[in-house]
């Protein structure tokens, strides 16, 4: 990173969300170093009451989420040398969720929108009867994979200008979760979803701006999911009026 660059400043968002503001840190530039490296030698080295999160800290479990220069990211997958800029970096909590203090955000919003947009599998038979044959390559399924590999990190429900304006807004993940749960075989719960998805706060309140999708670290695309949901409902809607 050079010369110029052996000592980071780095402002790191402190307190809660009403009383907190940015704290200015010293930390040592490392040439092969991350977001998360920067900020746990903030609370191993400059101040222990720092609070933060993270667990797998290789991508696997997005737990390390938060603000790095106004944009959500993984902390772990993040290298300073791609966002640094002047020598200085920028973190925070996670936008659009309740701060608990510091850089560690209070999920119950996003997961209990995750349960509200029917996120919850209802299995359509019982584990007496036999399983119904899966066709890999139908369109249903492949929607129904396509999203499977969200693992609720948040980061496209921060990314989400709509969340933003609109606090009943459902959000990406959780809408994505609930295209998936439509277009699989095996839910039982079809109309339930669809019901959900389309009230107040629903697919339908999206913009399309497409953010959850730009700044998905696992590449998945909630944006279309949500298109998915839109087209959907309307079928459902019309299919309804003519009884």
């Amino acid at each position: 990173m050079g010369r110029d660059s052996d000592v980071l400043q780095v402002s790191v968002w402190r307190g809660a969300s009403a009383q907190g503001r940015y704290r200015t840190y010293e930390v040592p530039a490392q040439e092969n170093q991350t977001v998360l490296d920067v900020v746990s030698w903030i609370q191993h080295y400059a101040d222990a009451s720092l609070t933060y999160r993270f667990a797998c800290r290789v991508g696997m479990c997005g737990s390390c989420a938060m603000m790095v220069n106004d944009q959500p990211r993984w902390t772990c997958r993040t290298h300073v040398r791609k966002v640094v800029k002047e020598g200085k970096v920028r973190i925070g909590p996670l936008r659009n969720l309740p701060v608990i203090k510091d850089l560690a955000t209070d999920m119950d919003p996003f997961f209990d929108k995750w349960v509200t947009a029917g996120g919850v599998h209802a299995p359509s038979a019982t584990r007496d009867e036999p399983i119904p044959p899966v066709n890999p390559e139908e369109t249903a399924r492949l929607e129904a994979s396509a999203g499977i590999e969200c693992i609720n990190c948040a980061i496209c429900y921060a990314a989400c200008d709509t969340v933003a304006g609109n606090p009943d807004y459902l959000g990406p993940a959780a809408l994505q979760r609930a295209w998936t749960l439509l277009n699989d075989g095996k839910h039982g719960a079809r109309d339930q979803i669809l019901d959900a998805v389309s009230g107040t706060g629903g697919c339908h309140n999206c913009h399309s701006m497409g953010s959850c999708t730009a700044f998905c670290p696992n590449d998945l695309d909630p944006m279309s999911a949500i298109a998915g949901l839109k087209r959907e409902t309307a079928r459902t809607f019309f299919r309804r009026r003519r009884g």
